[in-house]
């Protein structure tokens, strides 16, 4: 990690292949969202650390990221602990320069590595949180899950105010533990999702779940294989969180809708690919599946 810490402000060096204002694009998509506020250029995100919330105003000036803290800058520990987390969020770990090498040469890649150069894929740190919103998306669409995740954070988040704006927190696992099926029935959640997402919350809870043995793991098939037993969490939910949450850039969800819609736009199909077809075309891809379904992901938000 690379960063500059500015004692009231932070900022942080990106790897070249980077571009904020591509991201901020994608985390502008939906104006549903509720985690996260767009204004005049910056993102403004609340984050827990150390049991503090902090709220920050993430923004860009030439190649760095510059983080403000409107409220009150934090200590020089968790200063820190913000950078890593924005060097998660933006998976700026990752050199993707070999991603882009293999995409130059790929038909259905090609022209979107050139329009989109420096987006990187927009992670979800939280375990948990990745784990419940591949479950809220189940079976439905965006829309309505967007609208699940509102009333969940509004009702379970912790959230502050500032400036007249509310800004929200994810629910903790320890929270949602707690509760049972009917209370969040109540919020239309199905009773096959609500028992789902307690049962992840009470694996968490007891110790059973955790995000660092997951990723000790590496192993590609490993890490599906100890999602899938999760109970509610299949192969396109596996995949989703081992690519928004574990990094994992071999995790390619092949049965995604907006995979499908993206690929369909892109080659100026009648129909959707099958998913025989969508191997093929990704038999150059291997290794990269993520990064590529994340840029086909971009294509839909024109």
């Amino acid at each position: 990690m690379n960063w500059i810490d500015h004692q009231t402000t932070i900022e942080i060096c990106p790897p070249k292949e980077f571009n904020f204002q591509e991201c901020l694009v994608f985390l502008g998509r939906s104006d549903q969202e509720i985690l996260h506020q767009i204004r005049d250029g910056y993102v403004y995100k609340l984050i827990k650390i150390k049991h503090l919330l902090i709220l920050i105003k993430v923004g860009c000036s030439a190649q760095n990221l510059l983080i403000e803290f409107p409220i009150t800058p934090p200590t020089m520990d968790i200063r820190e602990e913000v950078a890593s987390y924005i060097w998660e969020w933006f998976d700026l770990d990752q050199d993707i320069s070999p991603f882009y090498k293999m995409a130059k040469q790929d038909r259905v890649l090609e022209q979107l590595v050139h329009s989109y150069y420096g987006l990187r894929i927009i992670c979800i740190p939280d375990l948990f949180e990745a784990l419940t919103w591949a479950i809220m998306g189940q079976q439905i669409n965006l829309t309505f899950a967007y609208t699940l995740k509102k009333r969940f954070v509004e009702c379970f988040g912790e959230s502050i105010t500032f400036a007249g704006d509310t800004f929200w927190l994810f629910p903790i696992y320890e929270t949602i533990a707690d509760l049972d099926v009917d209370t969040l029935k109540k919020l239309q959640f199905t009773t096959r999702k609500a028992e789902y997402i307690i049962g992840v919350a009470r694996a968490m809870t007891n110790g059973g779940l955790r995000k660092e043995a997951l990723l000790h793991q590496q192993d590609y098939h490993s890490i599906q294989k100890a999602l899938m037993q999760i109970r509610g969490i299949g192969a396109w939910s596996a995949d989703y969180v081992m690519m928004k949450c574990l990094h994992h850039p071999s995790s390619f969800p092949i049965t995604d809708v907006g995979l499908h819609n993206a690929l369909k736009l892109q080659l100026g199909l009648q129909c959707k690919p099958t998913i025989d077809e969508i191997r093929q075309l990704a038999s150059d891809w291997q290794g990269w599946e993520a990064y590529a379904i994340f840029y086909l992901w971009r294509s839909l938000y024109e």
